[in-house]
């Protein structure tokens, strides 16, 4: 498979510039893991860490809002440009945000976090079979891993590709990947994972697309 990951950061740079400007109030109240603010479960699904971990945290809105909790709350993110946006943002609550691969940053972490999480983010773009062991290395015991994306279009699993400037731009290309609910939950009990389970959130509108939301402890 083709290496792009030099391409990679400048295409999250880009979709953080791309978003728009909100008012900080409404970004921590609709910070949550579906793509409709105030829709499905908050996080509690997180249990009562005290530690959490966000893997490609975006905006930075669930790292604030979980520090705005008094949870010790860090993230971290692919993107320079998200991650002088978010230390800007929201950096007086206490957060943490720091620039760096998610696989790398585990791999070289010195400690353990009480819960670990992704909202649209990192969890659904990267390789499980080298993301998932890092996580559940990083998870103190007990602690949870919780994370949401798209579901699988029926009948496209597995790794996919899309251009990230497009079919007329330069040749940048990000790697996700999809499963239906059951081999997700296949995928995190072989790494080690219990108490897993995975199922798809349905949208405010009968024929509007889903979250993919799964959850498992150490």
């Amino acid at each position: 498979m083709p290496d792009a990951t030099t391409d990679v950061p400048s295409y999250w740079d880009r979709y953080a510039r791309g978003v728009a400007p909100q008012d900080p109030g409404e970004v921590l109240a609709s910070a949550g893991w579906t793509q409709y603010p105030g829709h499905g479960p908050g996080f509690e699904l997180l249990g009562e860490a005290v530690s959490a971990l966000e893997l490609g945290f975006g905006r930075g809105a669930a790292v604030a809002a979980l520090a705005s909790q008094g949870v010790k709350a860090t993230g971290v993110d692919l993107s320079p440009a998200a991650v002088d946006r978010a230390r800007g943002q929201w950096g007086h609550l206490g957060a943490e945000f720091h620039h760096a691969d998610a696989v790398e940053f585990l791999a070289g972490a010195d400690q353990r976090w009480e819960a670990i999480y992704s909202v649209w983010g990192a969890a659904w773009f990267t390789e499980p079979g080298t993301l998932f062991p890092l996580v559940h290395d990083r998870l103190e015991p007990g602690g949870r891993f919780v994370f949401s994306c798209a579901p699988a279009v029926p009948g496209s699993y597995g790794v996919q590709g899309m251009y990230g400037a497009g079919f007329n731009g330069r040749r940048v290309w990000v790697y996700r990947w999809a499963y239906e609910p059951e081999a997700w939950e296949e995928i995190l009990a072989g790494h080690g994972f219990r108490q897993v389970r995975v199922w798809e959130e349905p949208a405010p509108e009968p024929d509007h697309v889903g979250t993919l939301i799964a959850s498992a402890v150490r």
